[in-house]
């Protein structure tokens, strides 16, 4: 049975109080053994007592004490790292710690040398300033917290999703190749316009349009950003809730090969 040593475990604390406690007992009757053969068997039995319980209390308590304390400090800091990486309205990641994780994962891909592939996918809601026109922000942001809860709905693994922009997510498929991407991307719109949205009484419909870039080599973020941006005008310029999507990789021709476009 493997011992959590995370600094957040119990496990760490007490294997560190364990030690710790062992370590002073064991000073404690190196420094004192010089005075054993001077003393009466009375006198060695209390010393020896005194050499092991007196560790034992008072540093024991002080390095659980210490331990504990720096477990609270490390799940504090765990609790601040998370706030810090994530939307605060729809609980997934927010921009800057998305694009650090996709990152990376491309530098580790190609450092490693191994199959370095997936998909970006940029979602954008479709008429969403009406939304907030007509409805108010509150309705607003309940649209976006729907919208956000459906596209995890459809991720598995390790992909990961992220907030950008006012109304527009970013989707990190690694490892996925193009075909089960744009599958992916097309359940994503599917689910939100299948999605019950009725903040007043009185069903509200929801789309999103969705640029995608599929990805088999070397690439980097912005790279691929740059290109599923481009797919997602084009989505929004073809008449919105549709996906527009392009795979690339050593095999194809030129990087501006469309695998598929959905009108």
């Amino acid at each position: 049975m493997r011992i959590d040593l995370s600094p957040t475990s119990w496990g760490r604390v007490v294997v560190v109080t364990t030690a710790g406690t062992a370590f002073f007992i064991a000073t404690a009757f190196f420094v004192d053994s010089f005075n054993f053969p001077s003393l009466s068997p009375q006198a060695l039995r209390w010393a020896q007592l005194t050499d092991l319980f007196l560790p034992m209390i008072l540093g024991g308590s002080f390095l659980s004490f210490l331990m504990w304390k720096l477990r609270q400090l490390a799940i504090a800091q765990k609790e601040l790292s998370v706030i810090a990486a994530t939307d605060s309205l729809t609980t997934v990641f927010n921009r800057g710690a998305f694009s650090m994780l996709v990152e990376a994962y491309l530098d580790q891909a190609h450092r490693h040398a191994v199959a370095d592939t997936g998909a970006l996918l940029i979602v954008d809601a479709d008429h969403f300033k009406s939304i907030n026109d007509r409805l108010g922000h509150d309705c607003g942001d309940q649209a976006l917290k729907l919208i956000a809860t459906t596209i995890k709905g459809q991720l598995h693994g390790a992909d990961i999703v992220g907030r950008i922009g006012g109304e527009e997510f970013a989707v990190f498929l690694p490892g996925a190749d193009a075909a089960r991407s744009f599958l992916v991307a097309e359940s994503i719109r599917r689910r939100i316009r299948e999605a019950e949205f009725a903040p007043d009484g009185r069903r509200w419909p929801l789309s999103v349009s969705i640029g995608g870039i599929a990805f088999s080599g070397p690439t980097t973020y912005a790279s691929m950003f740059q290109i599923a941006d481009r797919h997602l005008y084009k989505a929004k310029s073809n008449g919105r809730d549709q996906v527009s999507f392009e795979s690339f990789g050593p095999r194809s021709v030129h990087p501006g090969d469309v695998l598929r476009v959905v009108h």
